[in-house]
């Protein structure tokens, strides 16, 4: 009887404990917003100016992950990551000068986004990736619940930049950790060699996947931005209802990351079945919050939108290196990392628009839309000639 090999344990658990770092950057930086503008004198346009820097860092730094594994080992590729993330938290600790802040975020968003990177090649690459990329994102919603919180309790006492200086410091312990942690040779898959970006690119797979991925985010965050407004406007639930049912969306988020992977493998399903699955569950969730409007019924809706939803990005990482050649799986999932940020920037805006131009009802429409078209795009991508299929 064949085993599989289990990961090692070591690496992997630091993988985790970084993602809900990167989850903790993701969640503090709404509880800032206020204290910020406030302390600059802006406007909420002008530190918009924010999400543009940190976003073109994230998405530049999906696009060299390839090229830094080409370069150094997994481990040193991750310290990098580590360092970059720690002297941005640093600088904005110091509280610069306003033009210096948003060009930090460019800093920021590199090293968050070359974490995200490396985490998802490294454990892809990995025995029973599946079940670890899936725990590796919900660690990140662990994190961005915590965030709020954190940062919400800091301020109460201290300026905001101290969530920074808090920030800053933890990360120090990972980047020693991945320099001890992981061995020097290549990783497992090939993800060492990498490839060149524009390979990658002119592959079907990664370009399915990257729109994929794009809307993908855009719904997660579209929904869990506007469900509030939606609740109170279209269904007249009271504020705390309504915030309780949003809070059970992100909550099936986290516990689908945890339970859908390991119960599909025991179960013998593949990633290609589960996602399509899960999608047909996201559509039927938003439909039946759209068609039923009962507090009870949209609750339950709303956890299982959130519980559908959450193992797609994961899985969507866990196939590509079936799908291309073993040296452009880094850079492949680079890319489809760093593109995915547009959806989360755009969708959650074009929703904003339609709900002021046509009604906040339009929220439900546009996520069975979102999740039909993601359906398509998925069974394009993973129609892809495989290399070597697996059911993990």
């Amino acid at each position: 009887m064949h085993l599989t090999p289990r990961p090692p344990r070591a690496p992997v658990r630091l993988s985790y404990a970084a993602m809900v770092l990167v989850g903790l950057g993701a969640g503090v930086g709404g509880i800032l917003l206020p204290a910020q503008i406030a302390d600059y004198g802006v406007d909420e346009a002008t530190i918009g100016l924010t999400f543009f820097t940190s976003s073109a860092g994230f998405m530049v730094a999906g696009a060299t992950a390839g090229a830094v594994l080409q370069r150094v080992p997994m481990g040193t590729a991750l310290a990098v990551g580590g360092a970059v993330h720690a002297a941005a938290a640093f600088a904005l600790a110091t509280r610069p000068p306003f033009a210096v802040l948003v060009a930090v975020q460019l800093l920021l968003g590199y090293g968050t986004g070359l974490l995200e990177s490396l985490l998802n090649v490294y454990l892809a690459g990995l025995p029973r990736s599946s079940a670890l990329l899936n725990r590796l994102h919900a660690f990140f919603g662990v994190g961005a619940l915590a965030g709020p919180l954190l940062a919400a309790w800091l301020v109460q006492y201290l300026r905001w930049t101290s969530v920074w200086l808090v920030l800053g410091i933890v990360t120090l312990p990972l980047v020693a950790g991945f320099l001890l942690a992981h061995p020097r040779s290549p990783v497992a898959g090939g993800a060492r060699t990498g490839g060149a970006l524009g390979e990658a690119v002119r592959r079907p797979a990664v370009v399915f996947g990257s729109v994929f991925l794009t809307l993908y985010v855009g719904l997660e965050i579209a929904v869990g931005t506007w469900a509030f407004t939606f609740l109170v406007r279209e269904h007249g639930e009271p504020a705390l209802v309504a915030g309780y049912t949003v809070s059970g969306y992100w909550l099936g988020l986290a516990l689908g990351r945890f339970l859908i992977g390991p119960a599909a493998a025991r179960a013998g399903v593949g990633p290609g079945a589960m996602a399509t699955v899960c999608l047909f569950g996201v559509a039927g969730g938003a439909g039946l919050i759209w068609a039923a409007p009962v507090a009870a019924v949209a609750t339950a809706g709303f956890v299982l939108l959130g519980f559908c939803l959450a193992p797609l990005f994961p899985t969507a990482m866990t196939v590509v290196p079936d799908l291309v050649e073993p040296r452009l799986v880094a850079t492949a999932i680079g890319v489809m990392n760093g593109f995915s940020v547009v959806g989360g920037a755009a969708l959650p805006w074009l929703a904003g628009w339609l709900s002021q131009h046509a009604g906040v009802w339009t929220l439900m429409p546009f996520a069975v839309a979102l999740a039909l078209v993601q359906l398509v795009l998925w069974r394009f991508m993973i129609a892809q000639p495989s290399l070597a299929y697996r059911r993990d």
